[in-house]
């Protein structure tokens, strides 16, 4: 008797066990709709545009972002593949000095490489082209919350990588501004694969995805990683 008495309490433990037990899958944050960040955008891309006049870069305006995209090769020491070239400080720091007043707005920092040679070193170097850029725009003041980066190595190609002008597009730092309530959701794309896109966003250990930019005292940032084969 006492056995059937307690049956109904075993069944519901078990119950709240197994539910207990499920993995809760975490809330993605959501991109605001994109006529929320239209008259933002509108505001900074001639901002933009005009800090980066003659360098090189190109500018892409995309749904909730600006997208600032600097060729490797013109960018970084031909010897040494992730030392900025000095001719590339004044279009860094002028739009590091254009966002870091505004409380609006966020960065977010990839750094790309193509795919030759090994895997893991084109991560490292991608790591540490997006270090050297990310460090211009600490320099400028911009706090730990808006200015993320992340080391994608190979996983994003503008183009193949089966001829030389298609390497040389993937070899880039790519710089996205955007508003900071959007960057949330941004990085939020970086850290959840998807079939789809699985090898892009995947980060494998140790580096911990978009981590948060470090400060440094040097004035002229460089960071030493392995030549590109």
């Amino acid at each position: 008797m006492t056995l059937l008495k307690s049956l109904p309490l075993f069944v519901c433990l078990g119950l709240l066990a197994a539910c207990s037990s499920r993995e809760v899958e975490p809330e993605v944050p959501q991109m605001p709709p994109p006529e929320v960040s239209q008259a933002w955008l509108d505001e900074y891309e001639p901002k933009v545009k005009e800090a980066i006049v003659g360098s090189g870069f190109e500018l892409e305006r995309k749904e909730n972002v600006l997208l600032v995209i600097a060729p490797a090769d013109l960018t970084f020491n031909k010897d040494r593949p992730s030392m900025l070239m000095p001719s590339t400080l004044g279009p860094f720091s002028k739009m590091a000095k254009l966002v870091e007043a505004d409380e609006r707005v966020g960065i977010l920092i990839l750094g790309h490489a193509d795919s030759s040679g090994a895997y893991q070193l084109n991560r490292d170097l991608s790591r540490d082209r997006a270090a050297s850029v990310t460090a211009i725009f600490r320099l400028s003041g911009l706090k730990q919350d808006r200015l993320l980066r992340q080391g994608v190595g190979s996983d994003m190609p503008r183009a193949a990588n089966d001829s030389k002008e298609g390497r040389a597009l993937n070899r880039r730092v790519e710089i996205i501004l955007t508003r900071k309530d959007t960057l949330v959701a941004l990085i939020s794309q970086y850290n959840r694969p998807s079939p789809a896109v699985a090898a892009t966003v995947a980060v494998p250990a140790p580096e911990k995805p978009a981590e948060p930019a470090k400060s440094t005292a040097k004035p002229t940032p460089r960071v030493v990683a392995a030549k590109e084969q």
